[in-house]
């Protein structure tokens, strides 16, 4: 059984995954309408993972007796004027996320709520690869910085880096 605590902070973060899935999936329609199709996958993929996280955690709470609350969300941006301002802001999203997941660990060990605890390790593991490759990503844009040419290939690449990622994920 879920404490009303633990409830309240998961119903809370299965709102910040959905607000994440919508936030990627505004990143996606931008970067498509402006030609940037690898970039466009990478992100509608992003936003398909968070969807999955958020359903995760609905199920977590609906099996452990606590009702998952389904609320309004923030409306994500949708205009950004570089490539490059749009994976700043996904970086600090995913900050921002890690940082709403170690506060949840933190109030499963308050509670002495270890099955919780447990089942968020994953979710913990799942930041740390999420920053990871947020970083990264910068790190390569500001590598190509103004250059065209660069933009092209990193388009290209960062759709290959989808397949891969995809292909991990859901090995046929």
């Amino acid at each position: 059984m879920l404490s009303k605590n633990i409830e309240t902070a998961l119903n809370k973060q299965i709102r910040i995954e959905a607000e994440s899935s919508q936030t990627y999936l505004s990143m996606a329609c931008w970067a498509e309408v402006h030609g940037l199709e690898g970039i466009a996958q990478f992100m509608y993929t992003q936003s398909d993972e968070e969807r999955a996280h958020m359903l995760k955690l609905v199920k977590y709470v609906n099996e452990r007796g606590g009702h998952a609350q389904i609320t309004d969300l923030k409306a994500p941006k949708t205009s950004y004027t570089t490539f490059k301002e749009m994976f700043e802001a996904l970086y600090n999203h995913e900050i921002f996320v890690s940082e709403s997941i170690n506060e949840l660990v933190h109030i499963t060990f308050e509670e002495k709520d270890y099955a919780t605890h447990n089942f968020l390790q994953w979710y913990v593991s799942e930041q740390i690869e999420e920053e990871a490759t947020a970083k990264s990503i910068l790190d390569k844009i500001n590598l190509i910085g103004d250059d065209k040419g660069g933009l092209y290939l990193f388009d290209r690449d960062i759709q290959q880096l989808t397949v891969t990622s995809s292909i991990a994920i859901n090995p046929k």
